[in-house]
C-alpha cells in the first residue's frame, strides 16, 4: 500500500483509508469484517465521527473493527459544531475515545464549520494535544477563507489535514482549496469519492472513458477513478466499503499507475467547471 506523509505530522499514511459514514445502516458483522479486512490489506486510515449513527459506528463498528489492533490504525474522529466549545469539543472527544475504546485520536477535525468561535475549537484541540488525547488536529469542508481564519489562530504548521467532497463529478476544491492546502503543507482528504452513489454510468460519455481506461489495465472504472483523485501527493481518499470485494477493489487502486494521457483523457470527461461561490458539502 503506498503511504505519503499526512500534512504536517510527519506521519506516513495509506494513501487510500476507508470511510465509515452512513455504516450504521450496513450490516454490523459484515461491516466490521470489512473494515478488518481493510486494515489486512493495508487500508489503516479509519475515518469515523460523533455524528455518524449517533455515536453508535464509532461504538458497535469501529472499535470492534480496531480490538487489538489500535497500533496498526491512523484513527480519526470528527467533532460535530455544535459541540464544538472549548469545553464542548474537550467533552465530545472523551466521549469518542471512550466509543472507540482507545485513549487517542491520531487526529481529530472540526466537521464542518459552525457557529461556535474557531478560536475556542483551536484552544481546545491544542489542549487535547499537550493531554496526549489527540496527535494532531484539522477541520472538514472548510473553504479557503474558513482556513486562513484557522491559520490566523493557529499559526502556520498547525492544521494537519482539511476533509472535503471530492470526486469526478465535484472538483471544486481544485480551484483554490487544494493549492491553498498544498501551500501550508495541509493534507487534503476525499470523502465520498465514488459521488455517494451517484458514479458515472456506464453508458454516459465519462463512464465509457473510464471503463476504456481500466480495460486497459485490467481494473475497474472505480479503481480508475480513485486514482485520478489521489494523482496529487497532497490528497489522500476515504471510500467507504462494506463488503469484501469492495474493500479489495479500493486496496488495489493504489498500485494503479496512469499515464499522463489517460490522466488527461479522464480530466476532459469530467471538466472541473467554474470555480463556485461556496465549497459543496453533503
Amino acid at each position: 500500500m503506498e503511504t505519503r506523509v499526512f500534512g504536517n505530522t510527519g506521519v506516513a499514511v495509506p494513501v487510500i483509508g476507508q470511510g465509515t459514514w452512513q455504516m450504521e445502516d450496513d450490516d454490523a458483522a459484515a461491516a466490521i469484517r470489512a473494515l478488518r479486512a481493510g486494515l489486512d490489506l493495508g487500508l489503516t486510515h479509519l475515518d469515523t465521527a460523533e455524528l455518524y449513527g449517533q455515536g453508535r459506528v464509532e461504538e458497535a463498528l469501529v472499535a470492534k473493527a480496531i480490538a487489538g489492533r489500535r497500533d496498526e490504525v491512523f484513527l480519526v474522529s470528527k467533532v460535530m459544531p455544535s459541540n464544538a466549545t472549548r469545553r464542548g469539543t474537550v467533552a465530545a472527544c472523551e466521549r469518542s475515545l471512550k466509543r472507540l475504546g482507545t485513549d487517542r485520536l491520531d487526529c481529530y477535525l472540526l466537521h464542518w464549520p459552525g457557529s461556535h468561535p474557531l478560536e475556542g475549537t483551536v484552544e481546545a484541540f491544542e489542549e487535547l494535544v499537550a493531554a496526549g488525547k489527540i496527535r494532531s488536529w484539522g477541520v472538514s469542508n472548510f473553504g479557503v477563507e474558513d482556513l486562513e481564519e484557522v491559520l490566523a489562530l493557529a499559526g502556520k504548521g498547525r492544521i494537519a489535514c482539511n476533509q472535503v467532497l471530492y470526486h469526478l463529478e465535484e472538483r471544486a476544491i481544485e480551484h483554490a482549496v487544494v493549492p491553498w492546502c498544498e501551500s501550508q503543507g495541509v493534507a487534503v482528504v476525499a470523502y465520498s469519492p465514488f459521488g455517494n452513489g451517484q458514479f458515472p454510468s456506464p453508458t454516459s460519455a465519462g463512464g465509457k472513458v473510464l471503463a476504456s481506461i481500466a480495460n486497459a489495465h485490467g481494473v475497474t472504472p472505480f479503481q480508475v477513478a480513485l486514482q485520478f483523485l489521489v494523482r496529487r501527493p497532497s490528497v489522500f481518499a476515504i471510500p467507504k466499503a462494506s463488503d469484501m470485494a469492495h474493500v479489495r477493489d479500493n486496496a488495489s487502486a493504489a498500485s494503479l499507475k496512469l499515464t499522463p494521457e489517460e490522466l488527461q483523457r479522464i480530466d476532459a470527461a469530467f471538466p472541473k467547471g467554474d470555480e463556485p461561490d461556496e465549497l459543496p458539502v453533503i
